[in-house]
C-alpha cells in the first residue's frame, strides 16, 4: 500500500481509560479470583481507532466527549501527542470520563465492562459543529459506544458530502435502516454478525450468508472479521476470504480497533479494498501480540513489514 498523499480520516466515537487485570482464567458468575498484574492504559473504541489510523499513516480528526477529570485530561494529551486533531473533542465539566474494566486471561481472551460516562453525552448537535471535519475527510469511521442518534447524524452528514462511512458495530446492537443504507462498509466480528443477523458465521459459508443479509438491508459491502482466519469480504462482486498472518496471541484487546483504524487509513488513501483488508489484517495481528489497548497498536512501518511476509496479501 503506497498512498498518493497523507489521507484524511474522521473518527467519531468513545474515549475511555482502561483498567486492566490479568488473570489465569476469566471468573464465572459470583466467583472471586486473585488476579495478577494490574495496569492502566488509554482506550475506548473511538480513541483506539483514531490512534490506530494515525499510527498507520493517516491525518486524523477525532470527535468525542470527555469528562473534566484526570482520566479525560490524560486521554486528551495522549491523543494530541499522536498528532491527532482534537479541535472537536469536547470536555463536559459535569460528567466523568468513560472507563473500561478489562480482564485478560492466560490465552489472551478478554472480558470487558464499560462505564460510558461522558461518551453518552456526545450528541448530534456536537456533530453539526464539526462540519468542517466532514468536509475535508476521505473516510468517516464510526463505532457504537456513543448514542445511536449521534451515529445516525454522522451517517447523514457524511451522506450529504458523498463521504464513505465505515461502521464497526461494536458493541453490537440493532441498527435502523437509515444507518445501514448509508454505509460503505460494515465490519462486524463473528459475535456481532450473529447478533445482527441471527446467523453464527462459524464457517466461511455461514459468514457469507450473514454478510448477504446485511447487504440486503442496504449496506454496500460487509467485512466480517474472523480472528486468526482473517476476514471475509462480501461485495456486489462476490465473496473472498483474506487470510491473516499467524502470530502468538498475548492479548486480544483492541485487535478489532487496530484492524478498523488501519483499514480506514488504507481506504482513505485510495488503496483497493482487498489490499486495504490485507493491510488491516496485519495491523490486527500485530496488536494481539502485545498487552493493552492503545499500547498494542502498531506503526505503519511494522504493518508494512509484516504485510510483505503474508502469503494472502492481494497486493503482492
Amino acid at each position: 500500500m503506497t498512498p498518493s498523499s497523507a489521507p484524511e480520516v474522521l473518527v467519531i466515537g468513545s474515549a475511555n481509560t482502561d483498567l486492566v487485570v490479568q488473570t489465569k482464567r476469566l471468573p464465572g458468575p459470583g466467583e472471586t479470583l486473585l488476579g495478577g498484574t494490574f495496569f492502566v492504559a488509554s482506550g475506548g473504541k473511538g480513541a483506539n481507532q483514531a490512534v490506530a489510523a494515525a499510527l498507520a499513516g493517516a491525518n486524523v480528526t477525532f470527535v468525542a466527549c470527555l469528562g473534566d477529570d484526570a482520566f479525560g485530561k490524560q486521554a486528551l494529551e495522549g491523543l494530541r501527542q499522536k498528532g491527532i486533531d482534537t479541535t472537536y473533542t469536547l470536555t463536559d465539566p459535569d460528567l466523568s470520563s468513560g472507563v473500561a474494566f478489562i480482564l485478560v486471561d492466560a490465552q489472551g481472551e478478554n472480558s470487558i465492562v464499560v462505564a460510558s460516562g461522558a461518551n453518552a453525552a456526545l450528541s448530534p448537535v456536537h456533530l453539526n459543529a464539526a462540519a468542517p471535519a466532514f468536509d475535508r475527510a476521505a473516510i468517516c469511521l464510526l463505532q457504537l459506544e456513543t448514542p445511536l442518534p449521534t451515529v445516525t447524524r454522522a451517517v447523514e452528514l457524511a451522506a450529504q458530502r458523498g463521504l464513505r462511512v465505515i461502521l464497526n458495530p461494536a458493541p453490537a446492537r440493532a441498527l435502523p435502516p437509515d444507518i445501514l443504507s448509508g454505509l460503505f462498509l460494515l465490519t462486524p466480528n463473528e459475535s456481532e454478525a450473529e447478533h445482527l443477523t441471527g446467523i453464527r458465521p462459524h464457517t466461511e459459508e455461514t459468514a457469507r450468508q450473514s454478510a448477504e443479509i446485511l447487504r440486503n438491508r442496504g449496506v454496500e459491502s460487509v467485512l466480517i472479521t474472523l480472528g486468526a482466519r482473517g476476514a471475509l469480504l462480501v461485495t456486489g462482486q462476490g465473496a473472498r476470504r483474506i487470510p491473516a498472518p499467524r502470530v502468538q496471541v498475548r492479548d486480544t484487546t483492541a485487535a478489532g480497533d487496530a484492524f478498523n483504524g488501519a483499514l480506514a487509513c488504507a481506504l482513505s488513501s485510495g488503496t483497493p479494498l482487498e489490499e486495504a483488508v490485507a493491510f488491516a489484517n496485519c495491523a490486527g495481528a500485530l496488536a494481539v501480540t502485545r498487552q493493552g489497548a492503545q499500547p498494542s497498536l502498531p506503526s505503519r512501518s511494522e504493518i508494512r513489514e509484516l504485510l510483505v511476509k503474508c502469503p494472502g496479501n492481494p497486493g503482492r
